[in-house]
Parts: structure tokens; C-alpha cells; sequence
């Protein structure tokens, strides 16, 4: 089995993509190499963006998803990046077309036990989970966090679980829809996020409709969009 080991150069460009380097980003940039490595493919490319042809389905939304972003080439913007709403580190990479295709899990808790040390644990309870932390307390995060980060990056292949998955149901290519204008704010919107109230299409914002988002928490209905605009600029 050929060792999968995250080259300097590829952190550089998720440190550069997320804004710093922490052991998940990293394990995202991992898995991703080890799920290309086991299908035989590298990072899509022109065609395969374009077509859709190489999708990764992401489990959770945390630092993990962006080494995934970097590493595959499979984005949110360009469709090929699916999220599903489990929870779970885990990724699973496919090629269209094709019945099989490998998932990558990582056990958290294992690798805190071996890899992080009792400072770092802390210091992401208080600087992260709690909210609390001094600058002085960031910055030591972000030290300990990113010499942690390169320990991920040739951890064996064995702290992963590989699986080989079956496609079960094909993954819709993203459609084109079609553009409405909003009867209210002027701003065009899909025709399918458009409310028709006595036959005029309203943008969600103008109709007071609930929003579906990715938070923090993961896919949450909003009760309202968050802003309002106030003015031109």
C-alpha cells in the first residue's frame, strides 16, 4: 500500500484557503488523498468540475470539509461538494457513473488520546468552545493547534477507517433554473426560492419567509433572513 503523506505545500494552500492550520483541516487534506489514492483519481480538474464528475459527500461542516475543498477540487460553488447533515468526520468520494466508492472516517476521540496534548484540549475549551480566551490564549492555540495540524499530516492509514461504499442512488447534477424578478425589491431570484402571492413572485427576504441555512449547529431553518438593508452604498 502506497504511504499517503500531506506534502508542506498542499497545507500551505488550505492555511491560505481556511486561514490557519488545525489538526481537522488537516485530516480533511489526509482522507481526501487517501479516498483519491484507493479510487485511483488525483484532484478534478477542468472537465471534471465542469461535469460534475467527481463528487465528495462531506458528513459534517467543521474545519475537516476545507482540506476536502483543497484536496479533491470539489467545491460549494462548483457542485461537486455534497453535505449531509450527520455529524460524523467523514468523507465519502465518488466518481459518477460508477457503483463503488470509498469513505474515509476518522475516530476524534482516538486521535485526541494519542496525538493532543492536555494544553491544547484546554485551551480549545476555553478559546473556542467557551469563547473565553485571552489573545494571549488565542495565539498559543494557534501555535499548539498548527504544530498539531502537521502531526496529522503522516499519521498511518491506519487511525482511518476506509470503507468501500455502494452508490445507491445517483446524485443529481446541479439543474439551471430559471430567473424571476422580485415584485417587491427589484432583485432577480431562482424561480424555484420565488413565493407567488396574488400571482407576484416575492424573493424569501420580501415575503418574510423562513430560510434554510448552514450555521454553526449544521442545515437549520431560520425564522427570517438575518440583515436588513438599510441603505446604498
Amino acid at each position: 500500500m502506497v504511504c499517503i503523506v500531506v506534502s508542506s505545500e498542499l497545507i500551505d494552500r488550505a492555511k491560505e484557503f481556511h486561514g490557519h492550520v488545525c489538526p481537522f483541516l488537516v485530516l480533511g487534506l489526509r482522507m481526501s488523498e487517501i479516498a483519491m489514492n484507493r479510487l485511483g483519481i488525483g484532484k478534478a480538474g477542468t472537465v471534471e468540475t465542469i461535469e460534475e464528475n467527481i463528487i465528495a459527500i462531506v458528513e459534517v461542516n467543521n474545519c475537516l470539509v476545507d482540506g476536502v475543498q483543497i484536496a479533491t477540487g470539489c467545491t460549494f460553488g462548483n457542485n461537486s461538494l455534497v453535505y449531509l447533515d450527520l455529524g460524523k468526520n467523514a468523507l465519502t468520494l465518488i466518481r459518477r457513473g460508477e457503483k463503488k466508492g470509498v469513505r474515509v472516517y476518522v475516530d476524534s476521540e482516538k486521535l485526541r488520546s494519542k496525538y493532543f496534548s492536555e494544553r491544547a484540549l484546554k485551551l480549545f475549551e476555553k478559546v473556542v468552545a467557551e469563547r473565553r480566551g485571552s489573545s494571549e490564549e488565542v495565539e498559543e492555540l494557534n501555535r499548539i493547534w498548527e504544530e498539531i495540524g502537521y502531526k496529522m499530516a503522516s499519521i498511518p492509514e491506519e487511525e482511518f477507517a476506509v470503507q468501500e461504499v455502494e452508490i445507491t442512488d445517483e446524485i443529481e447534477r446541479a439543474p439551471i433554473f430559471r430567473s424571476v424578478r422580485c415584485s417587491k425589491c427589484g432583485e432577480l431570484i431562482m424561480e424555484s426560492r420565488a413565493t407567488y402571492i396574488n400571482g407576484e413572485p416575492l424573493c424569501y427576504v420580501c415575503s418574510n419567509r423562513n430560510v434554510d441555512s448552514v450555521i454553526g449547529r449544521g442545515i437549520a431553518k431560520l425564522d427570517k433572513v438575518p440583515y436588513r438593508i438599510t441603505s446604498s452604498l
